[in-house]
């Protein structure tokens, strides 16, 4: 593209998701609390797998994983977003706003690769029960955890090198909380549509095929379940369905901003925050209170650091 040298876009300006001040000022206290509580919540998750023996396994190595992810995912565009609720000019550098784009597709497709691990990791936890810990050693979990980072860097920085060189000339109004690649692309002086299509169908490829491949997994998974004895169905039955419910809280927003987009500005928004913010939130929830393992380290964390030796 020629038309890289052409940027006189110094910033961007991000129009928020909400014009009156009563709604910002809500929306501040309410999602302000929503970030914190997602920090707090991602790293107690970090906490108690790293210090509880008990928690040392594969499965529990990539949760640790997930919840780091996850604390980046929403650290992308939550923060600059709530302090924007207490700004009059709600504008981003171009920089700032590269990076917001370079995150903005590296974190996302690193989790679904991740995630498509975890599956994994169940599949041979269930299916191959005793050869599980010879599979799923420290170095193929180290090993696959750097390859979900490798392909997010990798899709991260394919948009970045493309979207860094469209030639800004003209509006630098976004129409949202964050420098929101699609919307980049619109405001790029030159014929777009092709581009965005070609954007968004990379960006399906990914996901669709990351969801495939955790739809056969799981699959597979709960009919081998099924034919195998009643006793470990209950707790095989439990983790799959927190995996299987943090997936489809991970991948339905995903699949309608990228794979299926509708152009309905209000519904982007909600699905962008929700992406951004409600799902890094439900994660943590989901793994400790469905997890007696998670619920057990929190009594034994709590006994051993937070009670007074006097008093236990």
């Amino acid at each position: 593209m020629d038309g890289g040298n052409q940027t006189v876009v110094s910033e961007f300006i991000l129009q928020g998701l909400a014009n009156s001040k009563n709604i910002q000022v809500l929306l501040f206290v309410i999602l302000l609390t929503l970030y914190i509580l997602i920090m707090c919540g991602n790293f107690v998750i970090l906490i108690l797998i790293t210090t509880d023996p008990h928690l040392h396994s594969p499965m529990y190595f990539l949760l640790a994983n997930l919840s780091f992810v996850d604390m980046w995912l929403s650290s992308n565009t939550t923060p600059k977003m709530i302090t924007d609720f207490l700004r009059q000019n709600k504008t981003i550098s171009f920089a700032g706003c590269m990076f917001q784009v370079f995150f903005t597709h590296c974190i996302p497709a690193g989790e679904m690769v991740l995630l498509v691990v975890m599956a994994y990791d169940r599949y041979v936890a269930i299916c191959k029960p005793l050869h599980y810990f010879t599979i799923m050693n420290l170095k193929r979990c180290t090993g696959l955890v750097l390859t979900s980072w490798v392909i997010g860097f990798i899709h991260g920085i394919s948009h970045l090198v493309v979207i860094v060189q469209l030639p800004f000339c003209g509006p630098k109004e976004i129409d949202s909380f964050f420098c929101d690649p699609p919307l980049l692309i619109k405001l790029a002086c030159m014929d777009s549509h092709d581009l965005n299509t070609v954007m968004n169908a990379e960006c399906g490829i990914v996901a669709i095929t990351c969801f495939i491949l955790l739809l056969i997994s799981y699959t597979y998974i709960l009919v081998t379940v099924h034919q195998t004895s009643k006793a470990g169905t209950s707790k095989a039955m439990s983790t799959c369905t927190a995996h299987i419910t943090v997936v489809l809280i991970f991948f339905l927003p995903c699949i309608f901003i990228y794979v299926w987009p509708l152009s309905i500005t209000g519904l982007d928004k909600f699905l962008a925050l929700f992406y951004s913010v409600f799902t890094p939130l439900l994660n943590p929830a989901i793994y400790t209170l469905r997890n007696k393992d998670m619920k057990n380290a929190m009594k034994r964390f709590i006994c051993k650091f937070l009670v007074p030796k006097g008093n236990s």
